[in-house]
């Protein structure tokens, strides 16, 4: 599992709270609404949902992240510790939204057939997640690394998947898709160790095994399509999507 540090997270990747903030646009979120944060991280979209006047719910399966969530929401919200697989509220939301954290979850169809018990009927799905394709030059660079110095092939913690899939998985669940884009984001990692903090903030035991001339290699190989104008890019591709809770005949 990886571990997190949120205080390196909130410096060295603000960027992905940053891009959260355009969820709200599709969310909309409503004063007097309840919603509830999936993945809510260190809280920031949590906070913004807030703003709008939003009863919030935050959840997120990393003990730290709700720490430093707590730390900016204070009692203003209720966090929890809690697997997205299997959690469940006492009264069902009006929203469920979720930023950057749905590709962590590796059984989906448990955490859909969650967020759809969870949610009134007509009640809305917002998420951004990583699509297929997502970081395929950095680890594909690890991977040849790996390769070229006889050690075993990566196994990557995330699911990354096309909006065909990921659009039948949600219908299966119940949720319909409204609005949805797929689209590449490159994405700035600034300075010349951008690259390699990314690695060790979303691959830390990915990498963990990995001698630093592996890594230095890995380096080099990624070089010519991610390094430009004196930072690294990270190949992002996104998924976004507005799903609805079918009403129950």
């Amino acid at each position: 599992m990886t571990t997190w540090d949120s205080q390196a997270y909130d410096r060295d990747f603000a960027f992905v709270a940053a891009y959260g903030a355009e969820l709200l646009d599709w969310l909309k979120p409503q004063p007097g609404e309840t919603i509830l944060d999936l993945g809510c991280g260190t809280g920031d979209l949590t906070a913004r949902i807030l703003e709008a006047g939003a009863t919030v719910i935050g959840l997120d399966a990393d003990p730290a992240m709700i720490d430093a969530a707590r730390a900016r929401l204070g009692d203003s919200v209720e966090l929890r510790v809690a697997d997205a697989h299997d959690f469940s509220v006492e009264r069902p939301v009006d929203a469920v939204v979720s930023n950057a954290a749905l590709h962590w979850m590796p059984a989906q169809v448990e955490v859909l057939g969650c967020v759809s018990d969870a949610l009134v009927d007509d009640g809305r799905f917002v998420a951004e997640m990583g699509a297929t394709g997502n970081v395929a030059a950095i680890t594909t660079s690890v991977d040849e690394a790996c390769r070229e110095a006889g050690l075993p092939p990566r196994v990557w913690p995330w699911f990354f998947s096309s909006p065909a899939q990921y659009a039948a998985m949600l219908e299966d669940a119940g949720l319909e898709i409204r609005q949805l884009d797929f689209y590449d984001r490159p994405t700035k990692l600034a300075g010349a160790d951008g690259l390699a903090k990314w690695l060790s903030m979303f691959a830390s035991d990915v990498i963990s095994d990995l001698p630093a001339e592996v890594l230095e290699r890995a380096e080099e190989k990624a070089r010519p399509t991610l390094w430009r104008d004196g930072d690294w890019w990270a190949d992002y591709r996104r998924l976004r999507f507005r799903a609805i809770k079918v009403v129950s005949s």
